[in-house]
């Protein structure tokens, strides 16, 4: 959430020039089934997957990005980053391009810096509007299937998490619990 509300400060500042090729490329995010993102993402950072074998070719040794159970919970929230920051920095974006200007002139004449404008002004209108998107967000983040299964699997495995796998999230340990158990 906050780094989409930095996002969409930066994009939203005045002077800052290509606005909307920026909003493009971070719209592009969504733009693309989740699924589909999630699978090449897969497969690109796998270890035979072409970043690797880029690595091996510069001389370095491979990553384990999805095997290692360190690693890969990086990996994992990383892309969850990716692929969620965009749906902040458009919603805010919005709010951010609705907010009165006559209130930051007020502010402004009154003697308001802009950390205060920020705190008093920006934020209280921003976080109206987006606390009920956060709460969906954060329930969200709990269920969040589709990325941790289309990514990882829930792999790598664990002998000591009752056969969940060291990036299992509740959801996809009980999915594997009741279709794939023998």
């Amino acid at each position: 959430y906050l780094l989409g509300l930095v996002l969409a400060l930066m994009i939203n500042k005045k002077g800052i020039k290509g606005k909307k090729v920026w909003r493009t490329i971070f719209v592009m995010t969504i733009a693309v089934p989740q699924f589909v993102s999630l699978l090449l993402i897969s497969r690109m950072f796998g270890d035979s997957g072409p970043v690797n074998i880029i690595l091996q070719n510069l001389g370095m040794e491979p990553i384990r990005f999805l095997t290692d159970g360190k690693i890969a919970r990086v990996m994992v929230v990383i892309i969850n980053l990716w692929v969620g920051i965009p749906y902040t920095m458009l919603i805010t974006s919005g709010i951010l391009m609705n907010i009165p200007a006559e209130l930051y002139e007020s502010a402004r004449i009154d003697g308001a810096g802009v950390l205060r404008t920020f705190f008093k002004i920006t934020m209280p209108y921003v976080l109206f509007v987006t606390t009920p998107y956060l709460i969906t967000q954060f329930v969200g983040n709990f269920n969040n299937f589709n990325v941790i299964y289309l990514l990882t699997q829930g792999d790598p495995k664990s002998v000591w998490l009752y056969q969940a796998g060291e990036t299992d999230l509740l959801v996809t340990w009980l999915y594997k619990l009741t279709v794939t158990y023998q």
